[in-house]
C-alpha cells in the first residue's frame, strides 16, 4: 500500500509563494526559503537568518509528523548556542582566509547548511561535523596555485595546516581538532566505512555541487547518480525529493 503524504508538506501541492525570497539584514542579498525552514545563512556574508514565515501547521500535532516530515517538529534540536558560536567564529575566520574568494566562501557556506541539516538525524559530533563543513577547502585555492602535480594531496596537505590553525585559534578541542583534520586530510579518498561525520560531509558537498547541475542531468540518469553518489540514506532520499522532481516538473 502507498504511504499517503500530507499536502502541506508536499512540494507538489505547494504554492509559488511557500518558496520565497528574504533580504539578509547584514549585506542585503538575497537568500532563498522554503516555507519549512527554520533559518539559513546568507552564502554572500555568512550571517544567520530566521525564517520570517515559519509554519509548520499540522505538523505540530499530526500523529504522523515524524513519518511525513523525517524529523518530528516537537522532537527537533535546534541549533545550541555552543553549536552556534563555533558556526559564527569559524565563519569569520573562512571569511578572512578566503578573503577575496566568494565563490569558495559561498561553496563552504552552502555545504554548512546541508550538514547541519543532515546531522540531526546522527549521532555525531555537532562540533566535527560544523568545522568538517567550513573548513574543508579553506586553502583549495592557494594549493591549486602553487602545485602544478599531486595538486590532491598537497591541497589536503595544506587545507589542513590552515584548518587545524584556525580551530586552534577558536580554541578547539584537541579530540575534535584531531578528528576535523583526519576527514578534511583524506576528503576525496573516504571509503564506505568512513567515520558518520566524514559521511555527512561528502554528501553535504556532493548535494551543493549538484545543485548547480542537475537541470543539466537526464532524469533516468540522475537517479542512478543519486544512488551511487551519496553515502547516506537520508542524503539519497533528499536529493532525489529535490533535484528528481525539480527535473521531471
Amino acid at each position: 500500500m502507498s504511504k499517503t503524504i500530507c499536502p502541506g508538506q508536499d512540494t507538489r501541492f505547494w504554492k509559488p509563494e511557500d518558496i520565497f525570497e528574504v533580504s539578509c539584514s547584514s549585506c542585503g542579498a538575497t537568500v532563498e526559503f522554503f516555507k519549512d525552514e527554520g533559518q539559513r545563512r546568507c552564502t554572500v556574508c555568512g550571517a544567520r537568518i530566521k525564517n520570517p514565515k515559519l509554519a509548520m501547521g499540522c505538523a505540530q500535532w499530526c500523529e504522523h509528523a515524524k513519518e511525513c516530515l523525517g524529523f518530528d517538529p516537537k522532537e527537533i534540536k535546534m541549533e545550541s548556542e555552543e553549536e552556534t558560536s563555533l558556526a559564527d567564529k569559524l565563519v569569520e575566520a573562512v571569511k578572512n582566509e578566503l578573503a577575496g574568494n566568494q565563490k569558495r566562501l559561498t561553496h563552504s557556506l552552502e555545504v554548512l547548511e546541508e550538514a547541519q541539516s543532515l546531522m540531526r538525524d546522527f549521532d555525531v559530533s555537532p562540533k566535527v561535523v560544523i568545522a568538517d563543513a567550513l573548513l574543508h577547502e579553506v586553502d583549495a585555492n592557494t594549493a591549486e596555485s602553487k602545485y602544478t602535480g599531486r595538486i590532491r594531496e598537497n591541497t589536503a596537505r595544506e587545507t589542513t595546516e590552515v584548518a587545524e590553525r584556525i580551530m586552534k585559534k577558536v580554541d578547539l578541542d584537541p579530540d575534535t581538532i584531531e578528528k576535523v583534520c583526519r576527514i578534511i586530510g583524506c576528503f576525496h579518498d573516504e571509503e564506505d566505512n568512513a567515520s558518520t561525520e566524514a559521511k555527512i560531509l561528502w554528501d553535504a558537498d556532493t548535494f551543493v555541487n549538484l545543485s548547480g547541475e542537475y537541470d543539466e542531468i537526464d532524469p533516468e540518469k540522475l537517479d542512478k547518480y543519486i544512488n551511487k553518489a551519496f553515502k547516506t540514506a537520508l542524503a539519497r532520499k533528499k536529493a532525489r525529493s529535490v533535484f528528481i522532481e525539480k527535473a521531471v516538473g
